[in-house]
């Protein structure tokens, strides 16, 4: 399960959100891309994606999980074949909007999947697994640019990820029908699912929901900014190039592994423990970077890849320890959205401070700051929940 739905990873995130930018140099040698439809499709993309996260927290407890996995995968796949044809700008990004859209919903087809079906002592390691893949999407992404772009040209690459996104739905398909998902009816309880009121209430009252879109919020706000400014930065600083290629290789040769990792020792020590762990080490990667960004980028790089990856799959087990597999899957794509908000005001406030000052140094001293204060949100809750079992074993 974990393996089949990392794959579905690879193609709806690392291929359909992350392939275009690793590809987009080459395809504009051929293809009149301003940086204008650059920002332009950036801009979108997000938006269409954060769109998709709050569809998928509206209405994605109607429609069964199973077929919302499937119709994601074949829309994404279509599109990354169709990418390979395409020469106008504007069409080009009308199709990674839609991609965006999908990878948003996808993945919540696959955090309620997950927490229906898996064993309650491995939720947590199959979902932070599974997660990870777009990590893998990261090193695929870097193989298709080195070995298979310069043969073939950059249409191969395109036709790599959709020949991929077929062999994705098909073990996908076959999974589905051994779990009895796909093409089941709709069976969600009236308990399990939450109306769109009772979701926001939920939110804004319970301490899990309210502090798990918070913790998503500071997670954007770090992490967005960190992967749009960390070579710009590295670039004013004049360090070499390679090193900018290096901090991305180890964010995802680190993510890669992290996901297994953190999902283990959130299933024995609790998601808490375990974030707690990926948050100190992305705190600690940032600040040796802020000191020293020469020695310790592969360092910053590091934490990035120890936190990104698993971090949704830590937070989607946490939630389901108090809510069904459905709820879970409509809180978590609240969380999407609101790590999205956090992530667009980081790069405005980013754009902003380099706008002003012509440096990124005081954005990377902010988001260091924005690291730090994720480790004291979480132990605050971890002390606070501690405290809350304490008193309710005394009056026991």
């Amino acid at each position: 399960m974990a393996a089949v739905f990392g794959l579905n990873q690879i193609i709806s995130h690392g291929f359909g959100v992350f392939l275009f930018a690793a590809l987009v140099p080459m395809m504009r040698e051929t293809i009149a891309i301003s940086h204008w439809h650059l920002a332009t499709i950036g801009a979108l993309t997000q938006l269409s994606y954060l769109a998709g996260a709050l569809l998928l927290g509206v209405i994605g407890h109607r429609i069964d999980s199973g077929r919302l996995a499937l119709v994601t995968g074949a829309i994404t796949t279509t599109l990354l074949f169709t990418m390979a044809r395409l020469s106008d700008p504007v069409v080009i990004g009308a199709v990674l909007i839609c991609m965006a859209a999908c990878a948003a919903i996808s993945w919540g087809a696959i955090v309620e999947i997950i927490s229906r079906h898996a064993d309650p002592s491995r939720c947590s390691t199959y979902l932070s697994s599974a997660a990870s893949g777009t990590a893998w999407g990261y090193g695929l992404n870097g193989l298709i640019i080195l070995w298979l772009v310069p043969a073939m040209g950059w249409q191969s690459g395109w036709l790599m990820a959709g020949l991929l996104g077929l062999c994705a739905l098909c073990f996908t398909w076959r999974l589905l029908r051994r779990i009895g998902t796909t093409g089941a009816p709709v069976t969600t309880s009236a308990g399990s699912a939450l109306p769109v009121g009772r979701l926001l209430i939920t939110i804004a009252t319970e301490r899990t929901a309210l502090f798990c879109c918070l913790i998503c919020f500071v997670v954007g706000f770090a992490t967005m900014p960190f992967a749009t400014w960390l070579n710009s930065y590295l670039d004013e600083l004049q360090l070499p190039t390679a090193l900018a290629g290096y901090s991305w290789t180890t964010v995802g040769a680190t993510g890669m592994v992290a996901g297994f990792v953190a999902g283990k020792l959130a299933d024995h020590q609790g998601p808490g423990r375990a974030l707690l762990l990926v948050a100190v080490g992305f705190a600690l990667g940032l600040l040796a970077f802020t000191l020293d960004p020469a020695r310790f980028a592969l360092l910053a790089g590091f934490g990035y890849g120890l936190m990104y990856f698993p971090m949704w799959g830590i937070i989607a087990g946490w939630l389901k320890q108090q809510y069904s597999s459905t709820a879970t899957m409509q809180i978590s794509g609240i969380g999407m959205v609101t790590f999205g908000l956090g992530g667009t005001l980081g790069n405005v406030l980013a754009g902003i401070i380099h706008q002003s000052s012509g440096s990124l140094q005081q954005v990377f001293y902010i988001l260091t700051g924005d690291a730090l204060l994720l480790v004291v949100l979480v132990l605050f809750i971890l002390l606070s929940s501690a405290g809350k079992q304490g008193v309710a074993t005394a009056a026991g």
